[in-house]
């Protein structure tokens, strides 16, 4: 009888994994426009996002998004406090 080989997760190198670094990013929104649009812009100008002021924002992990959540300030930098996990792709 054959038996099934391990999953990845399950074996005894998943610790290595922890310690890789990912690249997080907090996405407020975004746009389209032009090169002639982009070429007007300057110091001053406002660039309109395609996000309501109180719609949840995005904290990607290598692009991808993992959750949802609010803009709070923390001793003077912006952060982000989680109010929703998303589903991973898969499960």
């Amino acid at each position: 009888m054959a038996t099934e080989p391990k999953r990845f997760a399950e074996t005894e190198n998943i610790g290595v994994l922890m310690h890789l670094p990912l690249h997080l990013t907090v996405e407020l929104g975004s746009c389209k426009m032009s090169v002639a649009e982009l070429l007007k812009l300057g110091s001053g100008s406002v660039v309109e996002l395609d996000r309501a002021v109180n719609h949840p924002i995005d904290l990607l992990v290598n692009g991808r998004a993992i959750a949802r959540g609010e803009i709070v300030a923390v001793d003077e930098r912006f952060a982000l406090r989680i109010t929703e996990l998303l589903p991973l792709a898969g499960s």
